[in-house]
């Protein structure tokens, strides 16, 4: 049986409410670092209480805003989101919508920008604030990114101008920066500057003072804000390097269900022109499967065609995906298979820009 998407969440706990409050802000934890604390009983890091975060976070309580928090009733680390997972997100946003000014996500870093891309394709006509935001560092270390991250955040969706929101978007804000989310990608393990944005510029760069990008920021239509809740997960990312085998293609192309892929590609979309891979993508073009051309690079763009080591690729039917990230890129790809009207014309559909995720 099915479970129900509101069977995943806690009943919503009041973390802060201000008299003069100004907005009202709902606060949703996945898991990830940021909740972490260490329990030497396990000698491990373990989920700590999030609904007494005003003790250890006072200084949310000087926003004229109430908080609100709810919570995966199992918290995950983000090496375990799936499909299943946005979609309860998405829907839980869409429950909640009129209740609230603004959503901030704490979520794991490992799977941010996935999360962050699938969640901007479901939600169509979105005019307010969701920032996805984690940690390097959980909350109860000394040198925690976490303090900032999340009262930044929180400021960010509470930002208005001439009484309206200045973000309508999806959004990750790591280290001092609003990132688009489904442009951004995580590059660090290590250091705190996690995220990077590489094909668009930051929404914003928190200083001593938040400056926002005006110029930069989506706009999305005047219209009544929608859902999509379903998800197309019969596809596949295929990397090329050098000595790739046809063997190892023919393999990960005859997957039984297969729908699409996303192929990385080099450089500005360059691949082998050896006959068998053309072969192959030839196939899978007969055969309906989607092909997807991404650079491997962190930055720039793929011009299909341009070289000669790309023009086999056209003529095989694959599609340039341009600029969009591999996160982008794959989660686009399941919500464009899964949902009309995009289903029925899959290739117009990825090659044009529906959330701000390509130019």
């Amino acid at each position: 049986m099915q479970i129900s998407f509101l069977e995943m969440f806690t009943p919503k706990v009041e973390l802060h409410i201000s008299p003069q409050a100004q907005g009202r802000m709902l606060i949703i934890y996945t898991g990830g670092t940021m909740g972490m604390h260490y329990d030497p009983m396990v000698r491990s890091l373990v989920p700590f209480d999030f609904s007494d975060i005003i003790s250890t976070l006072p200084e949310l309580g000087r926003f004229n805003l109430t908080l609100e928090l709810i919570s995966f009733v199992k918290p995950i680390d983000s090496s375990n989101m799936k499909p299943s997972h946005w979609i309860a997100l998405v829907e839980l946003i869409y429950q909640q919508y009129q209740e609230y000014d603004g959503f901030v996500i704490l979520h794991g870093t490992d799977t941010m920008a996935y999360t962050a891309s699938a969640v901007s394709f479901m939600m169509e006509n979105l005019n307010k604030p969701v920032i996805f935001t984690g940690a390097q560092l959980p909350l109860s270390e000394v040198r925690s990114d976490a303090r900032e991250n999340l009262v930044t955040a929180i400021e960010i969706a509470a930002a208005r101008k001439n009484g309206k929101p200045i973000v309508k978007e999806v959004c990750i804000y790591f280290n001092h920066a609003l990132m688009r989310g489904n442009r951004s990608k995580k590059l660090q393990s290590s250091h705190f500057d996690a995220f990077l944005s590489e094909n668009y510029p930051n929404l914003a760069e928190a200083g001593i003072s938040i400056e926002f990008n005006e110029a930069v920021l989506y706009s999305p239509p005047d219209k009544p804000f929608r859902i999509y809740t379903k998800l197309d997960s019969n596809v596949l990312i295929v990397k090329l390097f050098p000595g790739i085998t046809k063997e190892v293609v023919e393999c990960l192309f005859n997957t039984s269900g297969l729908k699409g892929v996303v192929l990385e590609t080099f450089g500005s979309g360059n691949a082998p022109t050896d006959a068998w891979l053309e072969d192959i993508l030839k196939n899978a073009s007969k055969k309906g499967i989607v092909v997807l051309n991404v650079s491997q690079c962190i930055g720039g763009t793929v011009f299909q065609g341009r070289y000669d080591t790309s023009r086999h690729l056209e003529k095989s039917g694959v599609i340039s995906g341009k600029n969009i990230t591999t996160e982008a890129a794959i989660t686009k790809m399941m919500f464009v298979l899964a949902n009309k009207p995009f289903s029925e014309n899959v290739k117009a559909s990825l090659e044009d820009s529906m959330r701000g995720e390509m130019d």
